[in-house]
């Protein structure tokens, strides 16, 4: 029996390794929703000074990567040590707070664990040990990922976007989602739809109603799932959007005017895409008679 059968026999081992796994790519998604930001903030910053011809800014010279300096506490600095950045347990065991200088740390950091793993088993128990599965992970964590970064900065990096768009692409060379035909014309299609929308909206407004990672964001899941699934996938989006948006307005939670970022959104509408998209489309085509 292979390792591949073995997994299959023996699904719970199989979930709670998946369930392991995401919690251990919860806390290294914690470090990326953190530092990334902040590494591409530098690498603009250095690009200006050298057009500008001005000096380096010494408070951005030490080492920043997702792998260096170790993690610390905000407050005080201490560095954190690998038994005490155990997802979750760590946090549980500290009550919160860090060991040093009993500063409370953010709820998030677990929050984020526990949905990266939540989130991951959904995937594995929806798929099963398919190759399916090893794709819908990888495109999880990304999404979580390109959503908290937007909540934060209002940033889809291309840095994550792009790579991903086409790994979707390869993945359906091999038919994982799609076919490549349809996946390649909802990459298409999904950038050109949200460019038209933006383009429209800043004729009639003046205003720019989203930014252009959005427009990405949408061209992959184009390649990731194909042109058929675009629709439902804005139509949710929007339609979240709109819900969440008004309930923070009206629980005082956001300020009118101020822009609220669309990728959380995005993200939503494509995972629920992942598990349940051909349901959707489906029971829309028999709904609808055609």
């Amino acid at each position: 029996m292979d390792y591949i059968e073995l997994l299959r026999a023996h699904p719970g081992w199989f979930l709670l390794w998946i369930g392991l796994l995401g919690l251990a790519v919860g806390s290294f998604l914690n470090v990326v929703i953190h530092r990334l930001p902040q590494m591409l903030e530098r690498g603009w910053k250095a690009e200006c000074r050298e057009y500008l011809g001005l000096e380096e800014d010494a408070s951005d010279s030490g080492p920043l990567s997702l792998s260096k300096p170790r993690s610390r506490c905000p407050a005080c600095g201490h560095a954190i040590s690998a038994l005490r950045n155990i997802p979750v347990i760590s946090y549980l065991l500290l009550r919160g707070r860090c060991a040093n200088c009993d500063t409370p740390i953010g709820a998030r950091y677990p929050l984020v664990e526990l949905a990266t793993a939540v989130l991951s088993l959904a995937v594995a128990w929806h798929f099963g040990v398919t190759w399916q599965t090893l794709a819908g992970l990888i495109f999880t964590w990304v999404l979580v990922a390109l959503a908290m970064i937007d909540l934060d900065t209002q940033l889809l990096p291309d840095q994550i976007t792009l790579p991903f768009l086409w790994l979707g692409l390869f993945f359906n060379l091999f038919g994982v989602f799609t076919d490549l035909q349809s996946a390649v014309i909802g990459a298409i299609a999904g950038y050109l739809v949200l460019w038209v929308v933006f383009q429209l909206f800043r004729l009639l407004t003046g205003k720019e109603g989203m930014g252009f990672g959005d427009f990405k964001l949408l061209a992959l899941f184009g390649a990731w799932f194909g042109w058929q699934m675009l629709p439902q996938i804005i139509l949710i989006a929007s339609v979240v959007g709109a819900v969440s948006g008004l309930g923070l307005i009206l629980l005082r939670r956001h300020e009118q005017g101020k822009p609220i970022p669309f990728g959380p959104y995005l993200a939503v509408a494509g995972w629920i895409a992942l598990l349940w998209g051909q349901q959707i489309n489906q029971a829309y085509l028999r709904l609808s008679g055609l």
